[in-house]
This record gives C-alpha cells, sequence and structure tokens, in this order.
C-alpha cells in the first residue's frame, strides 16, 4: 500500500499557500524554515507533483499545488473535530476553546463577559482571537477557531448561530451640533450629514448605514476610521457625526469627550450580537451552553433596557 502524506505535510502545504512566504509559514507552525522547506519537498516527491513556484522573494502556488491545498484544508478540519469529539467525550467542558470575536464587540464586550465564562467553565482554557467579521469567519470555517461572536446580519453560510443580544445604535454628535438639541434623530434628518463610517470590512459600517437607511447618503469620503474609538475622536473635533452602538455606550466609550448621544427615533434596526461555530462541530451542545452564559452576562452587565437578550436562533443541519 502506498504511504499517505502526514498531516505535518498537509499544515505545512496550506501554511504556506496562504502565506506565499517560507518564513513567514514556518515561524506560523514553529519549525525552523530548513525543516519546513524539507517537508514540503518530501510531499512534492511523495506526491510526484510540483505544489509550488519558488523565487527569491514569494512562492507562488501550481494549479494542482492550490487543488491539494483546499482538499488538505478539509483533511485537517476534520482531524481537527476528530479530535473535538475525542475531548467532547471525555469532559466537554475542558480543554482550549479557540474563540474569535469582532474588533467592534471586543473591546466592549470581552470585560463582562470573560468573569463569567471562567466561573462556568473553570477548566477550560478560552484563547481570544480579534479578527474582522470575513477572516474570522473563514478561520471558523478551516478550523483554526472553534467559535466566534459575530453581528449579524451577516452571510454565515455553513455555520450555526444563536442570537445573544440586540445592540441599536445611537447618534453622536457634539453638543452644540443641531441635532444635539431633540430627543430623538429621525433617520432622514441623517441624510445631509457628513456621516463618519468604520472603514471597509467592518460589518459594523453596513449595519450603521442600515439603521438609518442611509445606504445612498452622503458620507465623509476624506475619512474611514479603523475602530470605534477614532470614529468618536473624530465626531469630538467636528469633522462629522457618527453613529455608535449601545454595546459601546455603555463601556464608556464617550467618557472624557465633549458629545451627546441621541437614540434613533421609530423601529430601526439593531444590530444583534450572536456565537458562531461550524454545523458540523461535535461540541454544540457545549456551544449552547457558552452562548446561555453569554446571554446572561451581557443581561446582568447592561440591563434588559439597553441590550435586549433574544431566543435563540439557530440553524440545524437538513
Amino acid at each position: 500500500m502506498t504511504p499517505l502524506p502526514t498531516l505535518r505535510q498537509l499544515r505545512f502545504l496550506v501554511a504556506v499557500v496562504e502565506r506565499r512566504h517560507f518564513g513567514a509559514a514556518a515561524a506560523e507552525c514553529l519549525v525552523s524554515q530548513s525543516a519546513f522547506s524539507a517537508a514540503i519537498q518530501e510531499l512534492e516527491d511523495h506526491l510526484g507533483v510540483r505544489l509550488l513556484e519558488r523565487t527569491k522573494r514569494v512562492v507562488i502556488p501550481t494549479a494542482i499545488g492550490l487543488d491539494i491545498a483546499q482538499r488538505a484544508r478539509e483533511l485537517l478540519r476534520g482531524a481537527d473535530e476528530l479530535v473535538e469529539a475525542a475531548r467532547e467525550a471525555c469532559d466537554p467542558h475542558s480543554g482550549t476553546l479557540q474563540l474569535g470575536i469582532i474588533p467592534t464587540i471586543g473591546p466592549f464586550l470581552v470585560p463582562r463577559i470573560m468573569p463569567a465564562l471562567r466561573e462556568a467553565f473553570p477548566k477550560l482554557k478560552i484563547y481570544l482571537r480579534e479578527e474582522q467579521s470575513a477572516p474570522l469567519i473563514a478561520r471558523l470555517d478551516s478550523g483554526q477557531a472553534d467559535a466566534a461572536i459575530i453581528a449579524l446580519p451577516y452571510p454565515a453560510d455553513g455555520l450555526e448561530t444563536m442570537d445573544l443580544a440586540r445592540d441599536r445604535f445611537f447618534v453622536v454628535v457634539p453638543p452644540d451640533h443641531p441635532l444635539a438639541s431633540r430627543e430623538k434623530i429621525r433617520p432622514e434628518d441623517m441624510a445631509a450629514e457628513d456621516l463618519l463610517l468604520l472603514e471597509d470590512g467592518h460589518c459594523l459600517r453596513q449595519h450603521a448605514l442600515a439603521a438609518c437607511s442611509l445606504e445612498g447618503a452622503r458620507r465623509n469620503s476624506g475619512f474611514q476610521g479603523t475602530s470605534l474609538l477614532t470614529l468618536v475622536q473624530m465626531a469630538a473635533n467636528g469633522l462629522g457625526v457618527t453613529l455608535v452602538p449601545d454595546m459601546a455606550m455603555q463601556a464608556g466609550i464617550l467618557r472624557g469627550l465633549n458629545l451627546v448621544a441621541r437614540p434613533l427615533e421609530g423601529d430601526s434596526p439593531p444590530r444583534v450580537i450572536a456565537l458562531a461555530w461550524r454545523l458540523t462541530s461535535s461540541r454544540k451542545a457545549m456551544f449552547r451552553e457558552l452562548g446561555a452564559v453569554l446571554r446572561g452576562a451581557l443581561r446582568e452587565g447592561g440591563g434588559e433596557k439597553r441590550v435586549t437578550p433574544r431566543r435563540p436562533r439557530e440553524k440545524t443541519l437538513p
């Protein structure tokens, strides 16, 4: 019987295809570059095909290299799920959990949830990784993350999601701005304002626009923020108005700034904070328990009048 490639070799191939650099891929896999290169060469010799084109500066995968790397991702994910299943059978609340979280949630939510998670899962080591929605869901899909805290609506094919809370938006303006005198802001009043938004890639950008039905509105094209903290600083300097979610308000994002916040009038759509995991994960029962703890922490931390928990919305396999 012909020997099969090892999982180690396949993991190295995936890393170098993603990084397009031997040194960076070797560092990610925690091995020396010489050992890494030798393993890739062994894999090519074993398969009898050239997987990579090597130059002095970059590594370019061949067509068959890209195909085999994609198949390798699926095999590695299956191997990870095999280990997950065994661990789940022994003790579902122990081991490690790679938990992703998007940057417009992480800084405001993590201090509130970690004490509750430590108390509920004392034997579970939770490692947090903050990334934008698209790369985070890609990591989740590839098995590099176990679960993720994201904001909906957002494409989540192949994932099961559990709603944790509704996070409504506030309009943030300087105190001398005409909108500051109003108790509530009508969405149509925002159309003529210079709206400060996050840069492309942040799902909060689209959620904020949807909250005011402002897809075609004027916006401050000369500035796109990298974080909510940057947006409110720019608003405080009179460069425009912005929209801030309630979760960030509760965390004190406006503290020390000469700004006021006004709620939106009417039934403007909030973003929905949700926990997501793979449909095929063997740990879904534990993730539902995790979601219940997160919902409780949100309820106790912010009060139901500000961040309102919702019932779980879960997708199931057909």
